[in-house]
């Protein structure tokens, strides 16, 4: 099993949910972040002074795969976070030991099954 991490701009961000969610993959986890990077800071004035905000906003999506499907979720998320612009974000993978589902006590690769027909299911 493998854990997917991207960091990208808001913008991106709901064309890769679309994309993930019609390929089969309706659980995902967001947070709000902020970071650095080659984007370097922008420089703006408040009340008069020159202020350089270093920390960008950024989402972070974390996606728990299958290692089969681990290379189908970072080409989605490349193909709808990439405008080829500094700042468009990174990606991670690291493996996962264990995933336990809470409800049922499921363990293994039986709680990261992908759901074919879960963009029939938002329709």
């Amino acid at each position: 099993m493998k854990m997917v991490t991207a960091y990208v701009r808001y913008e991106a961000f709901e064309p890769i949910r679309a994309s993930l969610l019609s390929k089969g993959f309706p659980s995902i986890s967001i947070s709000e972040v902020k970071g650095s990077g080659r984007q370097k800071g922008i420089t703006e004035s408040y009340r008069g002074a020159k202020v350089t905000n270093y920390l960008r906003p950024k989402l972070k999506i974390e996606v728990g795969v299958r290692d089969e499907d681990c290379q189908l979720v970072i080409d989605t998320i490349l193909e709808n976070a990439s405008s080829g612009e500094v700042g468009d974000g990174k990606i991670f993978v690291t493996n996962v030991e264990q995933s336990i589902r809470i409800r049922t006590g499921e363990f293994g690769e039986e709680t990261l099954q992908s759901h074919p027909a879960a963009a029939d299911a938002e329709a």
